[in-house]
């Protein structure tokens, strides 16, 4: 048997530890094998010397981490548990540039390498296909581009879309005007660009139509020049929606479409466009596509563990349904 006692000096152990333990009961749940305790600024980790010792390593790092950079996020704690680089997700933000700062004045930057990559692809080209998960602040980069090539005088309008599909469920008659139909589907949008400008300028900004948001169907016929255009949840889109879409942009229109091929709620005989759309025009000249992963979360730290319980599940689906195929055709074969 193996005891260590170490001291904690230098950082706030609630900053270490996280508020209700979170980060030390994931130290503690990495390591079943030993026993870890606190009190006061001293931690033990008491059992067999060699998991003890890869507990201390691992502590250690925790350590080192906050006081280099004066945080340790969950996410970052579940990476250094797991094996990974911890010092990835550091280097990859803190060689992001600021995208602009918000209305608390906080910087917004890209926080992964993915989304470093998606902020490196919409400056690149006109046209840029982002595609993930949830949580993967597909949307929320993409905003955030939008709203500095505004500031910065590249384009004189912005304009949000995204295609009126319920998500799995009728919400049947919705009271009010066509504004108040359509908002619940657009309030991811708003919720992003209330991050990025104060009250009074997005308001004067919507009410002048400087920023506008609208339901996909409302694009059919217009030509979309001198603006940033962000179309979201493009996976509900169909083939022809967004060949309707693509085809309004006009010769200085910058254009990101996000989507989650994992999350398509359109009705059972409809297909999404967006695969076919990726396939066909990410090989041409100006268009990029951009994936992002499940290391790309940065929602609550559950989120990353529930999309690769569902991937997962997917892929065991996926493996049964081919493997019934299979026996079916060879049925029918010695038939």
């Amino acid at each position: 048997m193996s005891e260590i006692i170490l001291t904690i000096d230098g950082v706030d152990p609630v900053a270490l530890y996280g508020e209700k333990n979170v980060k030390l009961n994931l130290l503690k749940q990495a390591f079943p094998e030993v026993t870890i305790t606190s009190r006061g600024n001293n931690l033990k980790i008491s059992g067999e010397k060699k998991y003890t010792q890869k507990a201390k390593s691992k502590f250690e790092i925790m350590v080192r981490i906050l006081k280099e950079h004066k945080e340790l996020p969950v996410q970052m704690v579940e990476d250094i548990m797991s094996g990974s680089n911890p010092y990835e997700h550091l280097l990859g933000e803190s060689k992001s540039k600021t995208i602009l700062y918000g209305r608390s004045g906080k910087p917004i930057k890209a926080k992964t390498r993915n989304q470093k990559l998606l902020v490196d692809a919409a400056e690149a080209n006109d046209i840029v296909f982002a595609v993930g998960p949830a949580g993967t602040g597909k949307t929320y980069t993409a905003v955030a581009m939008a709203v500095r090539a505004l500031k910065n005088r590249m384009v004189k309008k912005i304009i949000l879309t995204r295609p009126a599909v319920e998500a799995g469920e009728s919400l049947g008659f919705l009271p009010g005007d066509l504004k108040d139909k359509i908002d619940p589907y657009l309030r991811p949008l708003y919720d992003s660009l209330d991050d990025m400008l104060p009250a009074d300028k997005l308001a004067h900004f919507m009410g002048t139509r400087v920023i506008e948001i609208a339901p996909l169907a409302f694009m059919r016929g217009r030509t979309l020049d001198n603006a940033f255009i962000i179309l979201d949840e493009a996976q509900n889109c169909s083939t022809m929606q967004l060949k309707m879409f693509l085809t309004r942009l006009g010769p200085t229109a910058k254009c990101i479409i996000t989507g989650d091929l994992s999350q398509i709620d359109l009705p059972y005989h409809q297909k999404s466009g967006l695969r076919r759309a990726i396939d066909l025009l990410s090989p041409l000249d100006g268009i990029a596509k951009v994936k992002l992963t499940t290391d790309d979360v940065v929602r609550h730290r559950l989120v990353k563990a529930i999309i690769k319980a569902y991937d997962k599940s997917d892929q065991e689906r996926q493996k049964l349904k081919k493997e019934r195929e299979a026996e079916k055709a060879k049925a029918e074969k010695k038939l």
